[in-house]
């Protein structure tokens, strides 16, 4: 009887003081000092409006007054850090080569009509600029906007040149950087632990397992920001009828264990902005801001835009 009460008495303290804890994440730990705040998110600068990672639609992004610019990165053959999703040139130029093999003034130019990846069957035609642009172009036209840039390959050159990068045009304070590969996350932050890092995938599933423990508010987190989808926009990509059983639940069980208020709340109280992503209509908008998101990333920058400015969402909320 007597091991029963004290049992009983130590999980009920145990769950009282984490439920406190994840309320009131001050109580234990210091807030994460934020050097800038995003709401609106250009994803690959807003592919739904221009061809994507060009700089045509950082641009234009910037010019809407979007908080974050998202892009990725690779490495030509000699070595220049270029803006561009894909490893491969197929889908984008029409060639079947990687960007690996050829040098940058030999990289052809974007085809005239991308499709947008999370807009279902939505294609952009760009205008006269259909450049893959270096990063130093991005950072030379926008030296003031944060870019969230995505590490597309394990390669230890292109992580090194281009924290080089961020260094040389001073832009640590604005510049997140990351994967979903662990492996790649714990490269970036080795080699320079003054930029921000994702979570990787790993991470987030670590990040879960410690919330629905209840063992979150007790445990530190390095990573300033959790980039992660929303499950559910699945059966805007595809047609509803074609996916299976378990893909259905499957999608419903990640969606009901990702999208947690009382853990983006939690996560905000520390100083660690939620990005989801890619969102690109109001339904999802809202729910994003009802949630608790810190930011929304969309293909359609000012679909986005007005948006927020119809809901008075702005930077201070």
């Amino acid at each position: 009887m007597c091991a029963a009460v004290y049992v009983l008495s130590t999980v009920t303290g145990y769950v009282l003081t984490s439920a406190l804890l994840l309320k009131c994440p001050h109580l234990l730990r210091r807030r994460k000092r934020e050097a800038f705040l995003s709401r609106h998110i250009s994803h690959r600068g807003g592919a739904g409006e221009n061809l994507e990672n060009t700089m045509a639609a950082f641009k234009h992004a910037v010019d809407l007054g979007t908080d974050m610019l998202e892009l990725d990165c690779h490495l030509t053959k000699d070595e220049q850090v270029v803006v561009s999703h894909d490893a491969n040139l197929q889908r984008v130029c029409g060639i079947n080569a990687n960007i690996s093999d050829i040098a940058y003034a030999e990289l052809p130019p974007y085809l005239c009509k991308l499709g947008v990846t999370f807009q279902k069957e939505c294609f952009c035609e760009g205008g006269e600029d259909k450049r893959i642009p270096l990063l130093r172009d991005v950072f030379d036209a926008f030296p003031n906007t944060p870019v969230n840039i995505d590490i597309k390959v394990n390669n230890d050159t292109l992580i090194k040149k281009v924290s080089e990068l961020v260094v040389k045009y001073d832009r640590e304070h604005l510049t997140v950087w990351g994967n979903a590969s662990n492996q790649i996350v714990k490269k970036c932050y080795k080699e320079n632990p003054h930029i921000p890092v994702l979570f990787s995938l790993p991470r987030v599933l670590q990040l879960l397992g410690l919330f629905y423990t209840g063992l979150l508010p007790f445990v530190p987190i390095k990573e300033q920001f959790l980039e992660i989808p929303m499950p559910s926009i699945i059966t805007k990509l595809k047609d509803p009828d074609r996916l299976t059983r378990s893909q259905r639940f499957i999608t419903w069980l990640a969606d009901n264990l990702l999208m947690r208020k009382a853990l983006f709340e939690h996560l905000t109280a520390r100083g660690i902005q939620v990005y989801i992503w890619v969102l690109n209509d109001e339904e999802d908008f809202q729910r994003a801001f009802q949630l608790g998101a810190t930011g929304v990333m969309t293909d359609f920058p000012t679909r986005l835009k007005d948006f927020m400015d119809k809901n008075g969402i702005s930077k201070s909320q």
